[in-house]
């Protein structure tokens, strides 16, 4: 029927129609698809039930459909271990191992297993399950195989190993960290030593310290933290000291982010439902950027001086080169410009205007003297600081023998050196008389301070609180009892004769013993809200000797730091 050749025969035009599925254009099936097909229609199968054990057999070589070579399927269920598999679970242990594969794999779990178990591989499975606490009706030992009963067994065995595996990547971390972070505070005291390198002595115990950046840990100081922006970083946080323009200390704590310099003090409030308690204050807020500079000495002092547009701060800290190194970095990132920085032994700041009473200027003039401990000497505008030689100014860090950085320091912890005993004042606090004009003020400032001689305690204060004899009663007081009153006078003097001694049959109490107490040598008027304030003689009770010169007392209920120079114990 076709235009070449015709097909007479009926039978030919059945087995080649003409008419061809013109729909289909795909490949015909391969082998490769038909395995293909039959896997994903297994998979299937599987999902729609929950099987428990899977292996496939092969039965044949010739991938025909009931064909059964039993030599060969035995020969698969034996090296399969189908036979002892299917034994096991009957018996309830669901996992086998080798004793070395179990060794091998669980070996973290303990020190005595790790890295390598030296002893039998038997023993060795057994220290590993006794050290997990694993009950031994969870487990069975055979004779090369360890079986574990029940999959939460083995559940809790990769859960500790995955946590030793974590602790110890932890560990590298840390140590990774740690290196790391050495070598940027090494970068970091270097770059601080050069800021100061030729141009100011440096002190011996701070030369080679570690940076900490946050001294008053304000993760713990939620009270602090609220006049920071959210998120902000900290990279400065210590408690300073600031003197005011009559040359007061007063405690402050200074914070520097990257942005802004932070002064933040405590007052007690005056008025409402919380009079008397004491809140942080934020006394000043300072964008980096609105620095003019920093004035620093070229003595081995802790003084500094921020110079802004306003009024200066005038402040003293121990950790002043990390501060002023910090600060100089964030102030270049800031302004795109070196901070300025002056080096003087007379230095000038200005105060803030008050009233009627102009703001002017206040100086500072540093001088040699004998000692690490700087002596203040304040005198009407003018300040005097002395304090001895330090190391020579191209003094730089060594890498070996660093000192460690001081910790954290608590709330209650002092924040300042213990002041000198006051100059030109007696034992009883009393100034000589003056002989014209008032007397400079003398501070004592630094990390530690001289103790005041001690002398004999005063006679007369023994002799006014000796208890005063009382004379012998020359009069008749019978006439003061009470009458008896018939039967119940009769009554009374029955049960008063039949009174039991007091104490009979217990230990005669004995005396209260008190701690340790000093006495007051010198009139102290605290500086702060934590500070005690006493009058000379007056006995404090001693809670805690600190070795920097503050101690914590109690006097008149109340318990609050004191310089232990200013007492002698009794």
């Amino acid at each position: 029927s076709g235009p070449f050749y015709p097909l007479p025969s009926a039978f030919l035009r059945m087995l080649f129609p003409e008419k061809l599925d013109a729909d289909k254009k795909g490949r015909p099936t391969t082998a490769g698809s038909k395995i293909k097909k039959q896997a994903n229609d297994l998979v299937a199968t599987l999902k729609r039930c929950t099987p428990h054990y899977i292996r496939c057999i092969k039965p044949n070589e010739t991938k025909r459909p009931r064909d059964w070579e039993e030599n060969r399927v035995k020969h698969q269920v034996e090296y399969l271990g189908l036979k002892e598999n299917i034994r096991v679970r009957r018996a309830g242990f669901a996992y086998r191992r080798q004793f070395s594969k179990f060794l091998q794999r669980y070996a973290i779990l303990t020190p005595e297993t790790w890295p390598r178990w030296r002893g039998d591989e038997r023993q060795g499975v057994q220290h590993l399950l006794r050290a997990v606490n694993m009950d031994p009706d969870q487990y069975q030992m055979g004779s090369t195989k360890v079986f574990v009963k029940n999959p939460e067994s083995l559940f809790l065995l990769e859960e500790m190993r995955e946590r030793k595996f974590d602790g110890f990547a932890r560990t590298i971390q840390k140590a990774w960290r740690r290196h790391v972070a050495v070598r940027k505070y090494e970068e970091m005291r270097e770059e601080a030593s050069s800021i100061l390198l030729n141009q100011k002595e440096r002190r011996r115990n701070s030369i080679n310290r570690n940076f900490v950046g946050d001294y008053l840990g304000l993760e713990e100081r939620p009270e602090l933290r609220q006049f920071l922006s959210k998120r902000e970083r900290v990279d400065f946080a210590d408690s300073v000291t600031k003197y005011d323009r009559r040359f007061k200390p007063i405690k402050r704590d200074l914070i520097l982010t990257p942005k802004c310099v932070y002064v933040i003090g405590r007052e007690k409030v005056k008025k409402g439902p919380e009079k008397g308690q004491v809140h942080e204050v934020l006394k000043k807020k300072l964008d980096i950027q609105a620095l003019r500079g920093v004035a620093l000495s070229t003595r081995q002092d802790d003084f500094f001086i921020l110079q802004e547009d306003a009024a200066d701060s005038f402040l003293e800290s121990v950790f002043k080169t990390e501060f002023v190194s910090l600060l100089c970095k964030r102030f270049e990132e800031a302004a795109r410009k070196p901070l300025p920085l002056t080096f003087s032994d007379t230095l000038q700041f200005r105060v803030k205007k008050e009233g009627w009473g102009g703001g002017g200027t206040r100086s500072v003039t540093f001088s040699r003297g004998s000692g690490d401990v700087a002596v203040l000497k304040a005198g009407g505008r003018a300040l005097t600081v002395s304090v001895g030689d330090g190391l020579p100014k191209n003094s730089k860090p060594t890498r070996k023998g660093m000192a460690q950085g001081r910790p954290r320091r608590s709330a209650q912890a002092p924040t300042r050196a213990a002041p000198g005993p006051p100059r030109g004042l007696d034992r009883n606090g009393v100034p000589p008389t003056a002989r014209g004009g008032h007397l400079p003020l003398e501070i004592m400032s630094g990390r530690g301070s001289q103790r005041p001689p001690r002398g004999p305690p005063s006679s007369t204060l023994g002799a006014s609180r000796r208890p005063r004899a009382r004379p012998p009663s020359e009069h008749n007081t019978e006439f003061l009892n009470v009458p008896d009153q018939g039967m119940a006078g009769m009554q009374r003097k029955r049960s008063v004769g039949q009174r039991p001694v007091p104490g009979v049959g217990r230990p005669k109490p004995q005396p209260r013993t008190h701690g340790p107490r000093c006495r007051a040598l010198y009139q102290y008027v605290g500086q702060d809200v934590d500070e005690l304030s006493f009058n000379v003689n007056e006995v404090i009770e001693i809670l805690m000797e600190d070795p920097s010169g503050w101690w914590k007392g109690r006097l008149h209920g109340q318990e609050g730091l004191f310089p232990g120079n200013y007492v002698e114990k009794i």
